[in-house]
């Protein structure tokens, strides 16, 4: 491990804005299921998920936009999810936080019906048949985003896989959500606002290689 990773890791020890539970077996709930509003944020405003969230330039940018809005960022990767956590605490963002945690953990972090939104950006398309399960849109993990999004809840998807953004179309429709919107050509799209416009690194470097942005929105059933 590189000298710079060690010292990203020994400050996000310090961050107050970063939660590092460990995960022991059988996992047990985090203190905050349930509380995030009462006890972290103190205040009633909606929760927003960025799943995957890496250096966390959706989490922040959103922040800044909807400062009606809490924000958690999610990631097991620290040397990532250090950057969005450092931008949050240089600027002191107070409706923003991360937790460093791997997402298959994600319903002993938040209760049912805790969380209004939760955003998946350019997640790892798993292309192999044999890792479909481990794909983020996958029923296995549908079923748990239904889990704690309220009623009408919103899921948002962008990817620069067309095959991921095929099968989500499809898979989502038959686990508890409708489609609200969707593109295969995001930024040749009546959709594309200043929100999708945000841009996170994988998405620059995506874009830079000519690749089309895809994105869909869907709503809890």
């Amino acid at each position: 491990m590189t000298k710079h990773k060690l010292q990203r890791f020994a400050e996000l020890e310090t961050f107050t804005n970063v939660f590092q539970p460990k995960m022991g077996f059988p996992p047990q709930d985090f203190s905050l299921k349930g509380k995030w509003n009462a006890e972290y944020f103190s205040n009633e405003n909606p929760i927003v998920l960025e799943l995957g969230c890496g250096r966390g330039e959706y989490t922040t940018k959103l922040s800044e936009m909807f400062v009606q809005k809490n924000f958690i960022g999610i990631d097991i990767k620290g040397a990532r999810l250090w950057r969005g956590a450092k931008t949050a605490a240089e600027n002191k963002m107070p409706n923003v936080c991360f937790i460093r945690t791997q997402i298959q953990w994600l319903e002993f972090f938040f209760a049912k019906n805790e969380v209004s939104e939760i955003w998946l950006t350019f997640p790892d398309p798993q292309p192999q048949k044999s890792r479909v399960r481990k794909r983020l849109t996958s029923p296995r993990y549908l079923k748990m985003y239904v889990h704690i999004l309220k009623p009408q809840g919103i899921l948002h998807l962008k990817t620069d896989s067309k095959m991921l953004f095929d099968y989500t179309v499809e898979t989502a429709q038959e686990n508890n959500f409708s489609i609200a919107s969707a593109t295969d050509d995001l930024y040749n799209s009546p959709l594309h606002d200043e929100v999708l416009g945000i841009r996170t690194t994988y998405e620059k470097m995506f874009l830079d290689e000519g690749k089309e942005i895809c994105y869909l929105q869907m709503e809890k059933v």
